[in-house]
C-alpha cells in the first residue's frame, strides 16, 4: 500500500490552509480585478459603433437593445454603483448581455456586443465617481 503524502499546514495557524488562507501565499495574486480604462476602451467603441449606424430601422432596433440591456443592467448592479464595479461585472463576462441582445432582436446577431459594450458606456453615466469621461476622486 503506497505511504499518503503529508497534507500541507498553514504557516500561521498550523491547519490546514483554507482556500482564503492559500490565496493570501506570497506569490500568489488571487483573483485580478477588470481594468478599467480597457473596458472604458471598449464601451467607447461600442459608442461609436451606435452612433454609426445609419440606417433608421437599424437604429431603432440597435436602441430597443441597448434599452433592454440598460435594465438587465440594472438588475444586476443595481443603481448605485461605481466605475470599478461596473468594470468589474464587464470583466465577468458578457455572454448574458449578448443573450438578452439575441432574445429582443435575433437579427442583431454580429453586432451584440458592440450594442453591449455602448450600453455598458450609457450605463457608466449613472456612476457615483464617473463624470463624462474622467473618474472622480472619491
Amino acid at each position: 500500500m503506497p505511504a499518503v503524502p503529508p497534507t500541507r499546514r498553514c504557516g500561521t495557524c498550523r491547519k490546514r490552509p483554507p482556500l482564503d488562507c492559500r490565496l493570501r501565499r506570497p506569490g500568489n495574486l488571487g483573483p485580478v480585478s477588470y481594468p478599467l480604462e480597457n473596458a472604458l476602451f471598449q464601451w467607447e467603441e461600442g459608442r461609436r459603433a451606435l452612433q454609426a449606424i445609419e440606417d433608421p430601422r437599424q437604429r431603432r432596433l440597435a436602441d430597443r437593445v441597448v434599452d433592454a440591456l440598460r435594465e438587465e443592467l440594472r438588475r444586476r448592479i443595481g443603481p448605485t454603483f461605481s466605475a470599478a464595479e461596473l468594470a468589474e461585472l464587464y470583466g465577468q463576462g458578457t455572454d448574458w448581455a449578448q443573450q438578452v441582445a439575441l432574445d429582443v432582436a435575433p437579427s442583431i446577431d454580429s453586432d451584440s456586443q458592440a450594442l453591449a459594450d455602448a450600453a455598458f458606456w450609457l450605463y457608466l453615466r449613472g456612476a457615483t465617481d464617473f463624470a463624462g469621461g474622467r473618474q472622480l476622486p472619491v
